[in-house]
């Protein structure tokens, strides 16, 4: 049986190149909305990060009636730290949107996703979005796409995939760039006629493969997967299988079915083959499962997810401030939310160590950690993180290690002092290619540690003007020894409240994070010191009043803006023997080991 009447797309693409703008404007057309009702813009990226940051981090579910056809669109992520996301819900669909930018062309996430889709043999649109921006090539752009379907190895079909050009912030799509363009119908059109219908049988026993999880506080998990065949009610009584586990043979009873309409969940009496569906009532349900009818367990099988390639140890806060700003600071409060968020992210790994009071989490990279302590710290929880470090692992007797496939997008005057810093760092360069204008592209092949700490530099090299972009390549042979961070750390070797006075003394040791006025404690990291030695300064000093000066002249002396540094930039900044204290309200960085003769001991002994 074919359902003529539904089609299941995702949407694929680099980051930033227009997925959820385009999602945006499909839905706007669609009539998803009333003619009078203010729709923000990115209306798909749900949570306060997701706004914030201007990505998408979770994959999201919505659907547009156009001409009597459903189509459900998942909208994915494009952050490489996030692909998990990615390569679990194309399973869910039967063909993909790839989105490429008209200036940009192909990025290493655009491989990244399209070799996915490949590998599922999905039917592929090319939609070449942004071609509205005043440096666009569209032209080039497709014969750059079309290298890499060669590359990737396309079949026939592929290759011969429809192309599309659209501006998704006006909301227009086109077959030619001859075509001025007045609506997103050509994309619908181009949807309806390329994406095949989904196929299956309706009176074969049930079969769906849970690809996302979501959860509620009221209703508990939610499992969300598309039908294979067969249909499923509310209150069906099913079996929970999963071709990993064959172990696993649990029967459980659904208690309400929901479709999706635009940005909601429908409830349905019931829903069959091609339907993409979401189930409530099972409380053990994880990606991967898969529900079946009572009588015929068969599990379908399911993507592997790729390993975590970073790993960094979150403990509970022992600093002098602790339990001062956080809601929730105990260990078992800690590890409950960690493994609560084991049951939405498969890319995430938790695994609790000697001490009770910590627990090593490995991820995909920085960002992906760094997303879940931004959650946990909105959710009023205070603990501690240590620097990450990469994860190896051992074939043949042989110390490997992950590397990452790095792209530069940069001026001509910065590509020396790049390619020296990465070349420190043990990055290979791959391949240099010069546009118009005085740009140049730069591809390396880099081992993941040699990353961790770069970002920052490469701003400062770039002057804030290159992107640097990259994607997990695979594991290789340890590329030995890579230098460590240049500066040192200034440490207050004091506990009370950081003053103009001795604020303006210790910015002559180096670059300051703090202002006047800021609680500090001994051990605390206040700044950075360029000659690359950890150095003690009191900021809490104050100027003795006697009678020729007065104590209320601090005021007069000219302190250099402090440092303000985001998540990322601290985890970047921090050595194996700093952490960084995590609350609601700020985050400090400090010594493992807060007294500084006990420190100085520590580093002679090793």
């Amino acid at each position: 049986m074919k359902r003529n009447d539904i089609r299941n797309i995702a949407i694929i693409a680099h980051v930033d190149h227009g997925k959820t703008t385009l999602v945006d404007s499909l839905l706007k057309q669609s009539g998803v909305f009333r003619a009078n009702q203010v729709v923000e813009d990115r209306v798909m990226d749900s949570n306060d990060i997701e706004k914030e940051r201007g990505i998408t981090i979770l994959a999201k579910n919505t659907a547009i009636n156009y001409k009597d056809v459903k189509i459900n669109i998942i909208d994915t992520p494009g952050h490489a730290d996030f692909g998990g996301e990615v390569e679990r819900v194309l399973k869910m669909v039967s063909g993909v949107i790839l989105v490429v930018d008209a200036f940009e062309g192909p990025m290493p996430q655009t491989k990244f996703v399209l070799k996915k889709a490949f590998e599922l043999d999905l039917p592929v649109i090319v939609c070449i979005n942004k071609i509205d921006r005043p440096e666009a090539r569209p032209n080039e752009v497709i014969d750059e796409v079309l290298d890499l379907f060669i590359e990737l190895g396309a079949n026939e079909s592929n290759l011969d995939c429809p192309f599309l050009f659209a501006s998704a912030k006006k909301g227009i799509a086109t077959l030619s760039l001859e075509d001025e363009g007045e609506n997103m119908d050509p994309l619908f059109e181009t949807i309806i006629e390329n994406i095949p219908a989904p196929e299956g049988d309706i009176d074969e026993p049930l079969q769906v493969l849970v690809s996302t999880i979501d959860y509620n506080d009221y209703i508990g998990r939610i499992g969300i997967g598309k039908i294979e065949r067969g249909k499923i009610a509310a209150n069906d009584e099913v079996l929970i299988v999963n071709i990993e586990s064959p172990h696993k043979q649990q029967k459980v009873k659904i208690s309400k079915v929901y479709e999706f309409e635009g940005l909601n969940r429908v409830e349905v009496e019931s829903a069959s083959v091609g339907s993409i569906i979401a189930v409530t009532g099972v409380e053990d349900i994880h990606i991967g499962d898969t529900l079946c009818d009572i009588d015929k367990s068969e599990a379908l099988p399911f993507v592997k997810i790729s390993e975590p390639t970073i790993a960094m140890t979150f403990s509970v806060n022992n600093s002098p401030f602790a339990g001062r700003e956080g809601k929730f600071v105990t260990s078992r409060q800690i590890r409950n939310r960690l493994f609560k968020e084991l049951q939405t992210d498969v890319s995430l790994r938790v695994e609790e160590t000697e001490s009770t009071d910590a627990f090593k989490i490995s991820g995909r990279g920085e960002l992906h950690l760094s997303v879940l302590i931004e959650n946990m710290r909105r959710e009023g929880y205070e603990f501690q993180v240590s620097k990450p470090e990469v994860l190896f692992k051992e074939e043949n007797g042989k110390k490997m290690e992950p590397m990452e496939k790095v792209t530069i997008d940069l001026s001509n005057d910065f590509i020396g002092a790049v390619i020296e810093k990465l070349g420190q760092r043990k990055g290979e360069l791959i391949s240099m290619t010069e546009s118009n204008g005085g740009y140049a592209r730069l591809e390396f092949l880099i081992p993941a540690r040699g990353l961790i700490g770069y970002r920052q530099e490469f701003m400062t090299d770039t002057k804030g003007n290159g992107i640097l972009n990259s994607v997990f390549e695979g594991y290789a042979a340890y590329k030995g020894e890579i230098p460590r961070r240049k500066v040192g750390s200034l440490i207050s070797f004091e506990t009370g409240e950081s003053t103009s006075y001795g604020l303006h003394s210790a910015q002559e040791r180096g670059i300051l994070f703090i202002g006047a006025g800021i609680p500090v404690y001994t051990g605390m990291v206040v700044g950075s010191n360029p000659k690359g030695l950890d150095i003690d300064v009191n900021v809490c000093r104050k100027k003795q009043q006697s009678n020729v000066r007065a104590s209320g002249s601090d005021e007069a002396l000219r302190l250099s803006p402090p440092r303000d540094m985001s998540l990322e930039e601290a985890l970047e900044f921090i050595e194996d023997d700093e952490l960084i204290e995590i609350t609601p309200i700020s985050f400090r960085i400090r010594k493992k080991i807060l007294d500084s003769s006990k420190r100085y001991k520590a580093k002679k002994n090793n």
